[in-house]
């Protein structure tokens, strides 16, 4: 689907606009984007992909005008109201905004280990890789729960 065929409640499958990425990450060195960036990239698209402006979706949501373009710039970090009501204007559900925003987030590259977590036996459960794009949801994390060598204390950490 291209930007100006979208239906409203749809997100258009484009990839983030040049939003201007956070400081290197310590773990890789890469630049990451802002979450903020990230979302207001989204929200542009969809609202440019329902051929609306910025006046009528802004009026839509109960926000300013102003406002909203500094949002979908990435110069502010909207709350979670103000999320929610500009999605309702797009006829979008939160839900599929903070989804898209994890598949724009998700790391393209193998995630480092440090070195003490290999040496206090972190990694000594079996481990299982989604592909990327893959949902994580099918992973049988149980198998680790109930490995023989746990302890009564031991923590196991998931990371999505």
């Amino acid at each position: 689907m291209d930007a100006t065929s979208a239906v409203p409640g749809t997100l258009p499958d484009v990839v983030p606009d040049g939003a201007t990425p956070s400081p290197r990450s310590r773990a890789g060195g890469r630049a990451e984007p802002l979450l903020r960036h990230v979302i207001g990239g989204i929200l542009r698209r969809a609202r440019l992909a329902q051929g609306r402006t910025l006046v009528d979706v802004a009026a839509a949501a109960r926000v300013f005008t102003a406002y909203l373009s500094e949002v979908e710039r990435g110069r502010k970090e909207a709350s979670s109201e103000v999320l929610a009501a500009v999605c309702g204007a797009l006829g979008l559900r939160l839900v599929d905004l903070v989804a898209r925003t994890g598949e724009e987030l998700r790391p393209l590259a193998p995630v480092r280990v440090l070195s003490s977590a290999r040496e206090r036996g972190a990694l000594s459960a079996p481990r299982h890789v989604a592909p990327a794009g893959e949902p994580v949801r099918d992973l049988p994390v149980a198998e680790t729960l109930r490995r023989p060598t746990a302890r009564a204390g031991d923590v196991l950490l998931l990371a999505a």
